[in-house]
Order: C-alpha cells, then sequence, then structure tokens
C-alpha cells in the first residue's frame, strides 16, 4: 500500500490554516486521508509481524491538547502511529511520523521510568563495548547515524563526570531516528522501507530488553 500525495497536501494547507473554522469546512477531507493512513498502518502492522511480536498500535488523535500549552493552535500537522512490542520481555516502541518535509521513521525509549534509566547506566557504566558495537555498525549508522535523546549537561548523580563512559550516562531518552524526505514517503517501496527500518532496531531493542530484565549481575529480576 502506497501513502498518497493528497494525504500531505492536506496536511501543509492544514499548517497553513491551523482554526477550527477551516477545519469543520474540510472535515471531510481529513477523514478520506485519516482512513487511508490507517489502512497503510494496519498493513504495516501485519508485516511487522514477521519480525516482531507486538501487542497493538495507536493511530494518534489530529486533536492537540492546549489546556497546559501556550501553542494553543487546535490542531497536530502530521499523522502518527505508535506500535508496540508484546510481553514484559520485550521493551521498546515503534513509532511513525507523516509531515510534510519532517517525515521520520522512529523508535526506541522517549519517556522510560526513572527506574530504567538508572538501570540502563548502571550497564553502560560498566561496560559499553554493546552498545558501541551496535551504534557503530555500518547499516546502523546509514541509517539513523547515531543515538539520539535528551542528554544531562552534567553527569547524572553518583557518576563521576570524568567517567570514561560518561557521554553514554548523560542520555535521558534513548531514541533511534530515521529523518525521510516527502519523495521517499510517497514512493512505492515505502512501506517495505518502514518495515525494514524497525526490523534494525531490533538488536538495540534486544540489547536494552536484557539490561532491563535482569539486574547488574545479570540475574533474572524477579516476575522475569
Amino acid at each position: 500500500m502506497q501513502l498518497t500525495k493528497s494525504l500531505l497536501e492536506f496536511l501543509s494547507t492544514l499548517a497553513q490554516n491551523n482554526h477550527r473554522e477551516w477545519f469543520t469546512l474540510n472535515k471531510p477531507v481529513f477523514q478520506k486521508e485519516l482512513a487511508h493512513f490507517k489502512l497503510f498502518s494496519d498493513e504495516l502492522y501485519l508485516k511487522m509481524e514477521t519480525f516482531d511480536l507486538l501487542e497493538g498500535k495507536n493511530v494518534f488523535r489530529i486533536y492537540r491538547d492546549v489546556r497546559f500549552s501556550k501553542d494553543k493552535l487546535p490542531y497536530k500537522t502530521h499523522f502518527s502511529v505508535g506500535i508496540t512490542r508484546a510481553t514484559k520481555w520485550k521493551r521498546g516502541g515503534y513509532y511513525l511520523h507523516i509531515q510534510p518535509g519532517e517525515s521520520f521513521i522512529g523508535g526506541g525509549f522517549w519517556d522510560p521510568e526513572p527506574a530504567d534509566v538508572k538501570r540502563i547506566r548502571q550497564e553502560l557504566a560498566v561496560d559499553s563495548s554493546t552498545i558501541k558495537k551496535i551504534t557503530q555498525a555500518p547499516d546502523f549508522k546509514k541509517l539513523f547515524g547515531e543515538l539520539q535523546g535528551e542528554k544531562l549537561k552534567t553527569a547524572p548523580q553518583s557518576f563521576s563526570k570524568d567517567h570514561e563512559n560518561i557521554e553514554w550516562l548523560k542520555f535521558k531518552q534513548y531514541l533511534l531516528i530515521r529523518k525521510l524526505s516527502d519523495e521517499e514517503v510517497l514512493s512505492k517501496q515505502f512501506i517495505e522501507e518502514v518495515v525494514f527500518t524497525f526490523s534494525q532496531m531490533l538488536p538495540f531493542f534486544d540489547y536494552f530488553s536484557d539490561i532491563l530484565t535482569t539486574d547488574e549481575n545479570g540475574t533474572p529480576l524477579p516476575g522475569y
């Protein structure tokens, strides 16, 4: 299945007319494009089940929650879907973001629990060889460049600023991002490219899943 030029055109026009009057008049167009994106997401999910165990997907609402935001524009100017891995052993999530000129394929740990961040830091402080091997692999660098995510400006609590792995320890998020051109989004091979890109996240996901289901001695945590 292929995404359509009309989908990008709708989002582009919405960005220029982000108010309720315009949206109400164009709601039939929105519903048509959203329905198509949902069908695309359904097919994507089925294809991903060939390489990973999944438990669900969520096509995100276009309506913004503006209650606590200074930005009062009512609508998002993108379509997006998140896909969740199944079972407590498989950590990490998949994300596809479609927006004219700003589309990307993403995955990883967007808002990890403090306890998870602490456990990851424990592991990376002792040994960063595996994460380096994963992120320095040619295919990884070609797709994602390097590990992304918000970082502390200084050393996290209980770690020295001179720690040999300090740059790894500063991470608060652990994200993989592949940016996309509009031409890539509209290509006939796009869904296969998304599937392939997600599949290349597995070594990263599996490594972090192993960390988060064991203690610092490598012993499975209670319940695992």
